[in-house]
């Protein structure tokens, strides 16, 4: 009876050896070949339809081309003490002038101005600050206002008004853009030719507005020029 426990416990010592070994290699083959076979040939999409769920991969981000953002061109500015000087019809932009400054006209004269057409009764404006020097009457120029300029060292002229406006004189200080008078056809301007004669001298004696050097006036309200 001993001998027979003796190998009773002998048989059962090496079956747990041997069950002991067989579960290790399992392991080991679970581990290292069967999980490797199966990531090399299973696809997400096998996987998926084996009944087994994956675990979506991320979707990249689509590259974007940054927008480049657009930078304002800097406003043309006027020159520290320069006159700002604006068009002196209301409604006229700077591509509807036309330079006719050194334009001949009756008796051999230089036209000396702009002419800036316009339909009837359209507002003529202030071009700049400045004083009402005189209003003038005469056969070629028709109704007109001659202005003398803040700085008092120009005379602004407009000239072939239909009429003057009711609520300036003479001697008032206005400001640019003030409605001074409306545009017409008096004077030599010809029936039906309505414009506004704009002209611009240098003011030699600023109480002698008929005198003085005339500027081209085109050159200026176009910004190609200043008055200092």
């Amino acid at each position: 009876m001993g001998k027979f426990s003796h190998y009773l416990k002998r048989t059962g010592l090496v079956i747990y050896l041997v069950g002991l070994h067989v579960l290790v290699g399992y392991l080991l083959i679970d581990k290292y070949i069967v999980r490797n076979l199966f990531l090399e040939n299973w696809t997400p999409e096998n996987i998926s339809s084996s009944g087994i769920q994956a675990s979506p991969l991320p979707t990249p981000e689509p590259e974007t081309t940054p927008v480049p953002v657009p930078v304002a061109e800097p406003e043309a500015s006027v020159p520290s003490g320069a006159i700002n000087l604006i068009i002196p019809v209301q409604g006229v932009t700077r591509d509807k002038l036309i330079d006719t400054f050194s334009d001949s006209r009756s008796e051999g004269r230089v036209h000396d101005a702009i002419d800036i057409a316009a339909p009837l009764g359209t507002p003529v404006l202030a071009a700049a600050d400045g004083e009402v020097a005189k209003f003038y009457d005469s056969q070629k120029g028709g109704v007109t206002i001659y202005q003398l300029s803040a700085n008092r060292k120009y005379f602004f002229y407009y000239a072939h008004l239909e009429r003057r406006d009711e609520h300036i004189a003479e001697k008032q200080f206005i400001k640019a853009g003030t409605v001074i008078g409306y545009v017409g056809d008096t004077g030599n301007a010809g029936k039906g030719n309505y414009h506004l004669h704009f002209a611009i001298t240098s003011a030699t004696n600023p109480d002698r507005f008929w005198e003085g050097v005339s500027i081209d006036p085109y050159k200026i309200l176009m910004g190609q020029a200043v008055l200092q």
